[in-house]
């Protein structure tokens, strides 16, 4: 074998080895991060402002001077916006590009929050809520669509346990904050600590953000509109509704409601139907042609039902049977809150791993265990540390169910129906959570009226309540064990665990 001595031999072995240019796809990815770390953050503000408003309605009712039916449409026109402007979403996403869209959103629910911040009574108020609301009701697909298409299989599931924060953190420690605030400081200021985030947010999205997606001309059916607005708006209304009604009754305003909403809802899906043969829906109903998808909306809906049946059945126990105050219950259920968030990143590493079901299964299994002992034990004598335990438990179930679902749900789809697949989420979510109010609150005020009238205590007769809610709830989530058997993995991430990750 020859050797090579020569002086220019020497050099080259010394020669460092040049570092390699960052290629266009390191850049790619490193944008595509950016853009969606600032949705992330976007979106999570806007969720939390969500359920911000429970709590304040006391001082609200004080400082308004108004009744506590009034003060209930502040939550009740949000969801009800909420519930209006999602399906319209799809066409949103698939018209116009990322950057303006998310202007749009945020600047929206900006221009909200200052007016509620300004407010100088409840009618404007309510309409800051309205403006807040569709603001709300586009980041949240956006954000989804935006990492459906952005992000590749193999990675996408620690991207989801992302998504899962924004969605069951920001609503469960949206009433500890609530309560933090008014403990200290007026009403106004639930709206002043956010305005500057959402304009923080806001700049620095119209900087970074870049239009990574390609608009397609989509048309806008204007029926499809109007029946979607009566479908969802109508029963959200409706379901609402009954969930502000302390006696869990239905006036006959409510009754039109979910007779027009049902009737409505059925001509927007007959619509939908006829209109996608041409690829014309405002919201494309192929999706549930997908096993997996339509199996994951079901168990979404009794997460949310779950999620935010608990958040208002716990606060009513622990205030109206234990006699903690508003902020003692809300710092009782922020562990829960802050564990899901803190799991979430872990949850998604997992799913990236072993795919959505193995993470399923327990998941359900926990919650439904949760909500069988919860309606065990709940009772005047009940420890706070039971309730405690409790809650941290369920989050550690749903923490388990949100990422994966997530990521099983939307990843089922093919790329042209992810917009769709977004708008189908968020709107059941908005349903669901409207649901699980109406069913717990009704369910509870009508066996505590029967307990009471039998002799008990109001403290018993409320207790005896919410067991059963809790029991119905566990019922609900024993059918989550079962559905999530049935979940698959996306066929194109499936043993995908290569390509380009990327930057988290």
């Amino acid at each position: 074998m020859t050797h090579d001595d020569s002086p220019q031999a020497t050099t080259r072995a010394q020669a460092p080895t040049p570092t390699a240019a960052p290629t266009r796809d390191d850049a790619t990815a490193r944008r595509n991060s950016i853009v969606i770390w600032v949705l992330i953050v976007s979106a999570f503000v806007v969720i939390l402002n969500e359920t911000v408003m429970g709590v304040a309605i006391p001082h609200l009712m004080t400082d308004l001077g108004v009744t506590a039916v009034a003060a209930q449409w502040l939550t009740t026109a949000f969801l009800l916006t909420m519930a209006v402007v999602i399906p319209v979403t799809g066409f949103l996403l698939q018209r116009f590009h990322t950057r303006p869209v998310f202007i749009a959103a945020m600047t929206l629910f900006a221009a909200g929050t200052a007016l509620a911040a300004l407010a100088p009574g409840f009618e404007v108020l309510l309409v800051a809520r309205v403006i807040q609301a569709g603001g709300t009701a586009i980041m949240l697909p956006l954000l989804m669509t935006t990492v459906m298409q952005l992000e590749p299989p193999a990675t996408r599931g620690r991207r989801m346990g992302s998504i899962s924060v924004v969605i069951a953190v920001a609503p469960a420690i949206g009433p500890t904050i609530s309560g933090l605030i008014l403990s200290a400081l007026p009403w106004r200021f639930l709206f002043v600590f956010v305005l500057p985030i959402a304009l923080t947010t806001l700049a620095i999205g119209a900087r970074m953000i870049r239009n990574v997606t390609e608009p397609r001309e989509a048309p806008l059916d204007v029926p499809s509109v109007v029946l979607s607005a009566l479908g969802f708006g109508g029963i959200v209304f409706g379901l609402s509704a009954i969930g502000e009604h302390a006696d869990g009754g239905a006036g006959a305003t409510t009754v039109l409601a979910l007779a027009v909403g049902g009737l409505a809802l059925a001509a927007f899906v007959l619509r939908q139907l006829a209109l996608q043969r041409i690829d014309d829906a405002l919201l494309d109903l192929r999706t549930f042609r997908i096993p997996t998808f339509a199996v994951s909306i079901g168990m979404f809906v009794i997460m949310m039902m779950s999620l935010f049946g608990s958040i208002i059945l716990l606060p009513l126990f622990m205030q109206g049977v234990l006699g903690l105050t508003v902020l003692q219950s809300g710092l009782l259920l922020l562990p829960g809150g802050l564990i899901m968030g803190l799991a979430a990143p872990s949850v998604g590493r997992a799913v990236d791993r072993i795919g959505s079901r193995p993470l399923l299964i327990p998941g359900a299994a926990i919650l439904a265990a949760t909500m069988w002992t919860l309606a065990a034990i709940v009772g005047p004598e009940t420890p706070w540390w039971q309730l405690l335990a409790c809650h941290i438990a369920q989050s550690v179930g749903l923490a388990l169910m949100f990422t994966p679902l997530f990521a099983a749900s939307l990843g089922s789809l093919p790329p042209r129906l992810y917009s769709h697949g977004s708008a189908t989420v968020s709107t059941v979510q908005q349903v669901a959570a409207a649901a699980g109010t109406a069913l717990f609150v009704s369910t509870m005020a009508r066996v505590a009226t029967a307990h009471e009238a039998a002799g008990e205590t109001a403290a018993q007769a409320q207790a005896s309540g919410i067991a059963t809610a809790f029991a119905i709830a566990g019922v609900l989530a024993t059918g989550a064990v079962v559905a999530a058997a049935f979940i698959r993995r996306p066929v194109e991430s499936a043993g995908e665990q290569t390509g380009t990750p990327i930057a988290h």
